[in-house]
């Protein structure tokens, strides 16, 4: 089974770059993040005539998650609310930014992390709250009927120094700062490892440029799009891998796909 993770920047601007990259790189899973399209204006009969069902959850000009399957999904869940009760969710679901679903007895969760703006913000203190609350989420799924899962999506931050073209002054930077990445690692901590990081080891392996400062010609990268996998679908991933290809294309996605590959035969 390969899962791709895709911040799209705009589906509908996106839309034949997902087209094109879909027929060279038929995945059973793609999961998109920043579709910044309402439900109804998705346009999903182009990816619905390549064979994928669509789901999608969206708002106008923001934010926005969709997972495209080969394969039909059952128990789909729309943001944190069906799993933690809106009394503790209260407005964090407003922002579209969690769908999951279920195939072969693996769950699927995509997300799309706030970026946070920058340290000390309101957006800051929003992203580190909407973290700590997801891992509420990861927890409760833990015990649910799907123990195994895949988490994936534009995490808007870089794990370590070797994630980030030039480390130095991260600690002041926002997707480096020690208390984004420590609120990430006590996520997981619940038993999630990082399906790249079991294939490559070395630095310079990105998955975002900033347009603004010409970021992919200069090849100045963070790498914030990741594949994290429960300890089983751990030991069965085969690959995981960063197409950069598309980043190369005109009026891109600052962001790239990612696709990790799970041998699920021995299940």
């Amino acid at each position: 089974m390969k899962i791709a993770t895709w911040n799209v920047n705009s589906v509908r601007s996106r839309q034949q770059h997902l087209l094109d990259w879909l027929k060279t790189n038929p995945v059973d899973i793609l999961c998109l993040q920043e579709t910044k399209v309402v439900d109804q204006d998705f346009p999903k009969t182009p990816f619905e005539n390549l064979g994928y069902h669509v789901y999608i959850s969206g708002q106008k000009s923001y934010n926005g998650v969709a997972i495209f399957s080969r394969e039909p999904l059952q128990e789909i869940s729309i943001g944190f609310a069906p799993i933690l009760g809106e009394a503790l969710t209260q407005n964090f679901d407003e922002q579209k930014r969690v769908i999951s679903g279920v195939i072969n007895d693996i769950r699927i969760i995509n997300l799309y992390v706030p970026n946070g703006s920058e340290i000390g913000s309101e957006k800051y203190l929003y992203k580190l709250a909407w973290l700590k609350l997801l891992k509420q989420y990861l927890t409760q799924l833990k015990q649910s009927n799907y123990p195994e899962f895949c988490v994936c999506g534009d995490f808007n931050i870089a794990p370590e120094d070797r994630d980030i073209h030039d480390p130095k002054g991260k600690d002041s930077h926002i997707m480096a700062s020690p208390l984004e990445r420590e609120t990430l690692q006590d996520i997981l901590s619940l038993g999630l490892e990082d399906a790249f990081r079991k294939f490559t080891q070395e630095k310079g392996h990105f998955s975002w440029w900033d347009y603004r400062t010409g970021g992919f010609q200069r090849d100045r990268g963070w790498r914030i799009d990741h594949h994290y996998l429960t300890p089983q679908l751990y030991k069965q991933a085969v690959n995981c891998t960063i197409d950069r290809e598309p980043r190369t294309w005109e009026k891109p996605s600052d962001h790239t796909p990612v696709i990790v590959e799970l041998n699920l035969k021995n299940r």
